[in-house]
């Protein structure tokens, strides 16, 4: 039986606590996958993997290729080909999205393990975010975004939505649940993801079953105490509860 792979930089926790510091390249994490999504060094702009290649949103909504030798803190990847298709019919707002993904991971049995997805369709509404650099070291990620983030908010296009989900015993790896972000069909728009509409879409689901994750290998690492990073924070951040 082929095994599915998902390859994680960093962790959760070390990004809420404030390390932003590159783990590794862009060109490094896309050999361990063609979806996922992150964020680069100093929490410069939000991360999307789709088809192999690595775009940079950023505060304003726009879209550009990444650079290779990017460094990257924290993101997730994996190879989503030989998932599970299936059409999902319109849906006003991101909870109806999240709760139609798991219907699907639990139909398979799979509330228990990492999924990556992606959803090709029409957007009426996209409700996004990014942030700018800000280099620091133990300020925590709600306190750079406060400072950087901005908001933004695309109308009537086509795109990707790219989602991971973590199961809730993997709370500080990841954060549980569903995390979402987007990317416009012509490569242009994208950002992290607050709200969405949906008039329709195709989607592709993977289940993994292997987990492998590149913790920093410098001392700076080691300072921090990770169990101190706030649950409510993360969920705040990550999932898009403001």
């Amino acid at each position: 039986m082929k095994s599915n792979k998902i390859y994680q930089v960093s962790t959760l926790q070390a990004l809420a606590l404030g390390y932003t510091r590159p783990v590794v390249t862009v060109q490094e994490l896309l050999a361990q996958g063609d979806t996922g999504l992150g964020t680069f060094e100093n929490v410069d702009g939000e991360m999307i993997l789709l088809d192999g290649v690595c775009y940079r949103a950023k505060p304003d909504g726009s879209v550009a290729n990444s650079e290779g030798s990017a460094g990257v803190p924290f993101a997730v990847a994996g190879f989503v080909k030989d998932g599970r298709k299936f059409k999902i019919e319109e849906k006003q707002n991101i909870e109806a999205i999240k709760q139609e993904l798991t219907l699907k991971v639990d139909e398979d049995f799979g509330l228990n393990s990492i999924h990556i997805a992606r959803i090709d369709g029409y957007f009426n509404t996209i409700q996004a975010r990014a942030g700018a650099p800000y280099r620091s070291q133990h300020v925590t990620l709600k306190e750079i975004l406060s400072k950087t983030q901005k908001d933004f908010r695309f109308e009537k296009l086509y795109g990707t939505l790219v989602c991971v989900y973590y199961p809730d015993y993997m709370d500080g790896i990841n954060a549980s649940g569903w995390h979402m972000h987007f990317l416009s069909e012509d490569r242009k728009l994208g950002g992290h993801v607050f709200d969405v509409s949906m008039r329709s879409g195709e989607c592709l689901l993977q289940k993994m079953d292997r987990i492998e994750i590149q913790l920093p290998r410098e001392a700076a690492f080691d300072t921090y105490s990770l169990k101190e990073a706030s649950q409510d924070e993360i969920e705040e951040v990550e999932q898009g509860n403001r």
